[in-house]
């Protein structure tokens, strides 16, 4: 079985020694994934658009690895507070509805005060 590493070029990631997903055989682990817009190492202070920056960071790298939405049987996503929850439940029903993954939320501080939304991403592609 080949170890695939991706990157979504960060310098956050070399610096912590970390990569964005490690697939290995059918199996994709994808590391925690922010609102950040990787083209512009920008974050977005509103929650609707950090959803939107995790899950097209989440689609690209499982393209990358030969992954779909469809493979995606597992998140974990963190929440920076509980009263965003209500506002939280119909952007993630917009993203994974159709996927329905086994999910837990936690709520978490993140790693930066703008930080809102992190998600955690498993995939599987075998028969």
């Amino acid at each position: 079985m080949t170890r695939r590493l991706i990157s979504t070029g960060s310098s956050f990631e070399r610096e912590v020694g970390y990569s964005r997903a490690v697939c290995q055989g059918d199996w994709c682990f994808m590391a925690g994934v922010t609102g950040y817009d990787y083209a512009t190492m920008q974050l977005p202070i509103d929650l609707a658009t950090q959803v939107r920056n995790c899950y097209a960071t989440v689609r690209a790298v499982l393209a990358e690895a030969g992954f779909s939405d469809a493979h995606i049987v597992r998140v974990t996503h963190y929440v920076a507070d509980r009263f965003l929850v209500d506002d939280l439940v119909p952007l993630l029903g917009a993203q994974l509805g159709e996927v329905r993954p086994a999910a837990t939320m936690v709520i978490a501080g993140l790693m930066q005060e703008q930080m809102l939304y992190e998600v955690e991403v498993t995939a599987y592609r075998g028969g």
